[in-house]
Parts: structure tokens; C-alpha cells; sequence
């Protein structure tokens, strides 16, 4: 009865069955309890963030996270049902629409600690550059797979025409973190690509001298590394605060709800709610969370390199690359090991933007590793291709 049932659940062809049965449901089932973890975070970091805003409702940022997660969710398995054309297609329109809002930014933007980075809609903050991220990097396979065609299609121009747009719009916000990520994961896609090896290194050395370029160019990021690398000379409450309540949370923490140094942490529900879970679950929380993390960089990234379509391959990777790298600079901050950048931990911060952007993200990501005949390679194409032709 149970394996009738099973084949006839196999056998189904409607979308959402076709769907169920060839996306990667292991990446799916840990996504989701990213998802879970940053909710049961929220409601731990709300109460303090909302004291010290002078907000009434104590599960004010706890009940918002719930429905950012509900809607991201919804995000992720849509985007996630779609075929390559339309993952390319949204790519664009996505890209096109962030980038008309990040050129309307200076003008009627909100600004927020020096950074001109959000629109205001019904009451929403939206950061145009979250969902600009993965549609770039999508554009650029695309464009890096039909220059390599040789059907006289400048890819590589063309790509380097929408990175630099897109960094000169981040610049002007100011915003180094995003663009050191969009810088990097640029950069992988254009090694994943094939090309020149001496290509690759005169993008890394350019690179290396914006970055440190910034230093010079942007008072608040030359703030930010002399108190790294002088705090004794500076103001490092956040920092400090955060680490006596990771010490505090010892091997399994304090307990939920149980937490006192969170209140003295100002971004506890946003860049350092990784801090917040380590005084409440300890460290095995920061250890569980950097394995989920890795089992989806890794396992999408092995996925993406036996994709048999360039621009599919280096795509996918493009955007697991993106995911990983940010949840590596959240980390590096919160364990003060890296200068401090308001950049999010993905699906676990607090924060719309951040929290719907990477429903998009890894839906897209899905959707692209998907398991479609002639997918992967072919033997294994053909394989797979038997439940579904």
C-alpha cells in the first residue's frame, strides 16, 4: 500500500507534483529551519530591541519577522517551480526595477545612520540593492555564457557594464559592504566562466586596490577599521557587548527568553542576532547554524558544478556564493573578527528586505539545480529523466 502510494504520488504531473519531486528537498527542508531559527531568534531579541526604541508591543520585530518569513517562504517555492527562461527573464526585470529605485535613492530615499540605502513604501523599508544582488549575478552568466557562444554577442562587456552600474549606484549610498559582496561574487562567476586565468587576477588586483581605496575615500569606513584595529582607542560597546554575551552563553547558554546582555547590544535583532543566540543556546547554536550554512553552499555548489549548461552552472554557484559569503561576513563580525558592516545573517537577522531578498536568492538557486532531463550530465540526466517522461 505504501509504495502503491508512493508511485502514484511519483507519477503526479501537476506542478506543483513535478516540482516536489525534482527540486532538492534537503536543501528545501534546511532553508526552512534557517527560517524556523531566525523566528525562535526574533522572538528572543525583540523585547529588549523594542525597550530600547521605546516600543510598546514587546514581540513588535518577533510578530514582523513571522510574516517576513511566511512571505519569503512563499517566494522561495514560487521562484523556486521556475524554468531557466523565466529565471533568466525575472532576472532582469528585477534587476531593472532595483536599479530605477537605487537611482531615485538620492532623492527620495530614507537615510539612516549616514547611508542613503531604503525607500519607504506603506510603512515598509526596502533596500533596492538586496534583490538587485542575485539578479545581477544571474545577468552575468547569462551574458558570460552567450559571449562564450562565439556568435558575436559581447558577454563579458556587456557584464562588466551592469557589475559597474550596479557598484557605482552601492557606492553612492554609500554601501562598501554590498559592494565588496557583489565585488566577490562577481568574481567567482567570471573564474566559474572560464575565463583567462590572467583575466581573473587583474580583476582580484583592481579589486584589492578599491577596496583599500575606500579607506581613504569614505570617512566612516576608515572609522571603522581604525577601531578594529585600535579598540582600545575607540568606542567598541557593540562589539564588546556582543562578545560577553556569546562568553555568557557558554557550551549551551542561558537558556531561551533567558538572556540580560542582549539589551546592551543596539542591533541585537538585526546584525547581531547571531550574539543573541549565543547567550541563549550557546555555542553548539553558532556551531549548528555555521553547519546549516555550509550543507547549503556546499551541497548547492556541488549540485551547480554538475549542471551540464554554462550559464546554469555558473549561475547557481554565483548565487550559493553570494548566500555563503554573507553569512560568513555576519559571523566574522559578530565573533569581532572583521571590521563591523550592517550587513544581515541570512533568514536569521531581523529585517524584510534581507529576509524576502534571500527567498529570492535560493528560490532562484532551486529552481536553476533543479532536476530536469539533460540537467545534469547525461547519463545522470537520463536517469533521473525516466520519473518524469
Amino acid at each position: 500500500m505504501t509504495a502503491q502510494a508512493h508511485a502514484f504520488a511519483r507519477s503526479d504531473r501537476s506542478p506543483i507534483g513535478v516540482w516536489w519531486w525534482t527540486v532538492d528537498r534537503w536543501m528545501l527542508g534546511v532553508v526552512v529551519l534557517l527560517i524556523a531559527i531566525g523566528v525562535v531568534i526574533a522572538f528572543a531579541a525583540s523585547p529588549a530591541a523594542a525597550a530600547r526604541m521605546n516600543i510598546g508591543d514587546p514581540f513588535h520585530f518577533a510578530v514582523r519577522q513571522c510574516v517576513f518569513a511566511a512571505i519569503s517562504m512563499c517566494i522561495l517555492i514560487v521562484t523556486s517551480m521556475f524554468d531557466v527562461k523565466l529565471v533568466r527573464r525575472s532576472a532582469f526585470f528585477v534587476w531593472l526595477i532595483a536599479i530605477a529605485i537605487m537611482l531615485a535613492l538620492p532623492f527620495m530615499g530614507h537615510n539612516a545612520k549616514g547611508a542613503t540605502r531604503w525607500i519607504e513604501i506603506g510603512g515598509f523599508t526596502l533596500q533596492p540593492s538586496e534583490f538587485m544582488k542575485p539578479a545581477l549575478i544571474i545577468l552575468v552568466a547569462w551574458m558570460f555564457s552567450e559571449g562564450q557562444k562565439g556568435e558575436g554577442v559581447p558577454g563579458v562587456s556587456i557584464a562588466f557594464v551592469l557589475y559597474f552600474i550596479s557598484i557605482s549606484l552601492l557606492l553612492i549610498q554609500p554601501d562598501i559592504g554590498q559592494t565588496v559582496l557583489i565585488t566577490v561574487a562577481f568574481g567567482a562567476a567570471f573564474w566559474m566562466a572560464g575565463v583567462p586565468i590572467s583575466w581573473v587576477m587583474g580583476l582580484g588586483a583592481t579589486a584589492i586596490a578599491g577596496l583599500s581605496s575606500t579607506y581613504f575615500l569614505f570617512p566612516h569606513v576608515a572609522v571603522r577599521v581604525d577601531k578594529f584595529l585600535s579598540p582600545d582607542k575607540a568606542d567598541t560597546h557593540q562589539v564588546d557587548a556582543a562578545k560577553v554575551a556569546q562568553a555568557a552563553g557558554g557550551l549551551f547558554g542561558r537558556g531561551p527568553g533567558e538572556g540580560v546582555l542582549k539589551r546592551a547590544i543596539p542591533d541585537a535583532h538585526t546584525d547581531f542576532a547571531a550574539s543573541v543566540g549565543a547567550e541563549e543556546f550557546g555555542l553548539v547554536f553558532l556551531l549548528v547554524v555555521v553547519a546549516l550554512f555550509t550543507i547549503v553552499v556546499v551541497r548547492g555548489l556541488y549540485r551547480a558544478m554538475k549542471l551540464s549548461d554554462p550559464f546554469e552552472q555558473v549561475a547557481a554557484a554565483g548565487l550559493f556564493v553570494l548566500v555563503g559569503q554573507q553569512a560568513i561576513i555576519n559571523i566574522a563580525v559578530n565573533l569581532d573578527m572583521i571590521p563591523t558592516k550592517g550587513m544581515t545573517l541570512p533568514f536569521i537577522s531581523y529585517g524584510g528586505s534581507s529576509m524576502l531578498a534571500m527567498g529570492l536568492t535560493l528560490g532562484l538557486a532551486l529552481a536553476l539545480t533543479r532536476r530536469r532531463p539533460g540537467a545534469y550530465t547525461v547519463g545522470e540526466g537520463l536517469a533521473k529523466a525516466g520519473a518524469f517522461t
